[in-house]
């Protein structure tokens, strides 16, 4: 699997549709997220290809939110990016906006863990230390149990991920809770060096 767009054109193409700190920073954990798990999984050699999916798989969420998924096949074919990967961006919304169904291990990956890093996100902001570093996945189990903690994140969608990978909802839960745990502290400065 080849990139084709490099990661620091994906990451000018991802600031230029969106410009809410909210939705860069969620693409960051998303890109970190996919590369722990490239490694983690297996799939070291593709870490870049996973990385830089993860980055743009809402690329079109901010200025297009009706047309999720499908204007990001328009948006990156233009920039030169492979099948592949716009394949990969688009399965992440399967069954919700899209009819894309993911079939590589990335794909399922990336549609476990997607809404599953904004509910640990909300979860650590509730915290003393606003910090995933001190966070237990007994304290995460309680969120995800609480159906009106994060609402608008699917619970659904996190335990179909699971059920695609053939892995145990709490095996997904603790790998993507290690996975934000590892990339904490870089996403932060990333984020302070754009503010």
């Amino acid at each position: 699997m080849e990139s084709i767009i490099t990661r620091e054109a994906a990451w000018e193409l991802l600031k230029e549709y969106n410009q809410e700190s909210f939705h860069r920073q969620h693409a960051l954990t998303v890109e970190a997220v996919m590369g722990w798990f490239a490694e983690e999984e297996g799939y070291g050699e593709e870490k870049e290809f996973w990385s830089i999916v993860g980055l743009l798989h809402d690329v079109d969420f901010e200025r297009y939110p009706e047309e999720h998924c499908k204007k990001a096949v328009e948006i990156l074919e233009s920039h030169g990016v492979s099948p592949e990967m716009i394949h990969a961006v688009c399965s992440h919304g399967y069954g919700l906006v899209s009819d894309v169904q993911p079939e590589h291990t990335m794909e399922k990956i990336l549609f476990a863990t997607d809404e599953l890093t904004g509910l640990i996100g909300a979860a650590a902001l509730m915290r003393p230390s606003k910090s995933v570093e001190d966070m237990e996945l007994k304290s995460l189990k309680k969120k995800f149990k609480d159906k009106r903690f994060a609402a608008g994140c699917s619970r659904d969608v996190i335990v179909s991920g699971a059920q695609m990978l053939g892995w145990e909802l709490d095996t997904l839960l603790e790998k993507t809770l290690e996975a934000m745990k590892a990339s904490e502290k870089k996403i932060q400065e990333e984020m302070q060096a754009i503010s």
